[in-house]
């Protein structure tokens, strides 16, 4: 295994030019012969993972999900699901992969939650209450279809119409994924609450999934056609231009507020996924400045 010096001695950020390694942990090592890989899995093999020579490990979501989205769908953000194991477990990890000279960098959902969260319960379950705009909510037009044109990534409309409440709920994913209000101060309060209370239990970094959804026009504007291009359209969501439900400028201010926490505990690291049809402008946005996001990441790769 390579030397690692560190970095009051080298004086230049462990993620620059580190090597990161992905772990799946559904998939990745099973500890009590359950059919599902878990944190217990993930420990055991941390020798093999730093032999390997690389600096960091992200870990995809392990917190507690009804799994409608591989964990993307998070009903609690500060606890492990446990087909995963306990935080006992997440603790176990965490200081081990520290012995090895390994940073742990773990999944942040901030654009969404899963229907199952107390959250999203408590808001659809009255107007006036005190979650009643902790997502996004909107009347349906006089005809009872949806409050705008938008799409979900996923297929179909971004809308889905609640009973219960009486209006329609925006997701821009699965409709099981309810749209968190981004631009509520009380949701960004507790989803940085949420990092530290990651940050505390040894966490390096965050991975902010799906970041350029976190926010949308409040106007709930109507986005226009996209231009004609060669590109395969194969969702209603390719054919427009995602001017209003997703890179909303009022981002860029929430995440100021989650680099200035992780500066607040040294030399943590920030990636952004930032998938859309201008992802370089946004990726550079996101990353332009000290006071933003260390890196993104983005998928015109996958389109060539």
């Amino acid at each position: 295994m390579s030397a690692r010096l560190p970095e009051s001695v080298t004086d230049h950020p462990w993620w620059k030019g580190a090597t990161i390694y992905q772990i799946y942990p559904r998939s990745f090592a099973d500890s009590n012969d359950d059919g599902i890989g878990d944190l217990p899995g993930i420990t055991a093999h941390l020798d093999y993972v730093a032999s390997l020579g690389v600096d960091a490990v992200w870990l995809s979501p392990f917190f507690t999900s009804p799994m409608k989205d591989f964990g993307y769908d998070v009903s609690d953000y500060r606890d492990v699901d446990p087909i995963f194991g306990t935080l006992a477990d997440f603790d176990a990890l965490i200081a081990r992969a520290h012995a090895l000279g390994l940073k742990i960098i773990i999944d942040q959902v901030y654009s969404h939650t899963s229907e199952e969260h107390d959250w999203f319960r408590q808001s659809r379950a009255s107007r006036s209450g005190d979650k009643a705009d902790w997502y996004v909510w909107a009347d349906a037009k006089p005809d009872g279809t949806p409050p705008s044109n938008w799409q979900s990534v996923f297929g179909g409309p971004a809308w889905t119409w609640d009973a219960r409440r009486g209006q329609y709920y925006m997701h821009n994913f699965l409709k099981d994924q309810p749209q968190l209000n981004g631009h509520n101060p009380a949701v960004q309060d507790e989803l940085i609450a949420t990092a530290r209370f990651w940050l505390d239990r040894g966490v390096d970094g965050f991975r902010l999934d799906a970041i350029n959804f976190a926010m949308h026009d409040p106007a709930l504007t109507d986005n226009p056609p996209a231009p004609a291009t060669n590109r395969a359209r194969t969702r209603s969501f390719d054919f427009q231009q995602k001017l209003h439900n997703q890179s909303h400028p009022d981002i860029v201010g929430f995440i100021e507020r989650i680099r200035a926490l992780l500066d607040e505990y040294g030399a943590g690291f920030t990636v952004a996924e930032v998938g859309g049809d201008d992802s370089d402008r946004e990726m550079k946005l996101f990353t332009g400045g000290n006071g933003r996001l260390n890196s993104a990441y983005g998928f015109d790769f996958l389109y060539a």
